[in-house]
């Protein structure tokens, strides 16, 4: 065993890594920027002028919680997938009384348990069950009594995922019992420069956030990234109506990961992330491939941003 391969800590990510660093083009999952650093970066982009998903959805959840209510069944459990810091939710928890249950299910361990703790202590009336979880995979939820499910996937996260695999998850969604209704926040087609000005801020954040994917290789799987001959590339990808983020190599070099050698080219790029956009019609006919209805469709006065509830 050489010492590259003695500082592996996360076999999993080493394995996909070396798979996807493999590829041409290479790639890596976005799931794996979700480390406790990178989910609190995530937050700041959150926050960030550019990033109008995050604030126009919470525009939208503030101003029609009667409309999404009429949807939520007395006694429903709110299960939430890559729940993260949970910040919109509580605009659920607040207007939702009828709640009894929350299970927040994210991929990063320690970040999900802090910030269900916190939410059993600002809501005592309410069962929080957090569930550790890659949501790509099935998810197994706990036992609720037969208390009907409202699932909550917000901040366009379904964006991430090919539309294929999207209509696959939303189908694996309609299996869980009891599940009633689902509360979808989607990204919808606009101006491009609007689009990739929300993946490239000024400030820099969101090229913090995708080299911090590197650093996290170095860490957990023996990498040997050096982050200033890498920078963060935002594109849209008008065929595929998507906003992609990207890792380019700024010069000719080989990278150790683990026990593999990884070479790049100048210009060649590892791509991390998707960002699918939707029209409402393109949503709807997925829904429905996936055997949902769509009972309600929410939007914001300039068609930025768009919350489906979605019905059995």
């Amino acid at each position: 065993m050489d010492a590259s391969t003695s500082r592996i800590t996360n076999r999993a990510l080493h394995s996909d890594a070396v798979a996807g660093l493999s590829q041409t083009p290479k790639g890596l999952s976005p799931k794996w920027f979700y480390d406790a650093l990178g989910s609190e970066i995530f937050e700041e982009i959150t926050q960030l002028a550019e990033y109008y998903p995050a604030r126009t959805e919470r525009a939208i959840l503030e101003a029609q919680l009667p409309r999404i209510a009429a949807h939520v069944p007395e006694g429903a459990a709110l299960v939430e997938l890559g729940s993260g810091a949970s910040v919109k939710t509580r605009l659920l928890l607040d207007g939702l009384p009828q709640l009894s249950a929350y299970v927040p299910v994210d991929i990063s361990e320690d970040f999900l348990h802090a910030t269900a703790s916190d939410l059993a202590a600002d809501y005592p009336a309410l069962t929080v069950t957090p569930v550790v979880a890659d949501f790509m995979t099935p998810v197994r939820l706990p036992d609720l009594g037969r208390a009907p499910v409202v699932g909550f996937f917000p901040g366009s996260t379904i964006g991430n995922l090919a539309p294929e695999a999207a209509e696959a998850l939303l189908a694996r969604l309609g299996h869980w019992p009891h599940h009633q209704a689902l509360i979808l926040g989607v990204d919808l087609v606009k101006a491009p420069e609007t689009l990739v000005a929300a993946y490239d801020d000024a400030q820099g954040v969101t090229a913090r956030f995708n080299l911090n994917l590197l650093t996290r290789l170095n860490r957990e799987v023996g990498a040997e990234f050096d982050l200033d001959t890498f920078r963060h590339l935002a594109l849209w990808n008008a065929g595929e109506a998507r906003v992609e983020m990207h890792l380019e190599s700024q010069n000719d070099q080989v990278v150790r990961v683990g026990d593999e050698l990884v070479a790049f080219a100048p210009g060649e790029t590892i791509h991390t992330e998707n960002s699918h956009k939707y029209t409402v019609e393109r949503l709807s006919d997925l829904a429905t491939s996936a055997g949902w209805r769509v009972d309600d469709f929410l939007t914001d006065a300039d068609g930025l941003f768009g919350v489906f509830v979605l019905g059995r």
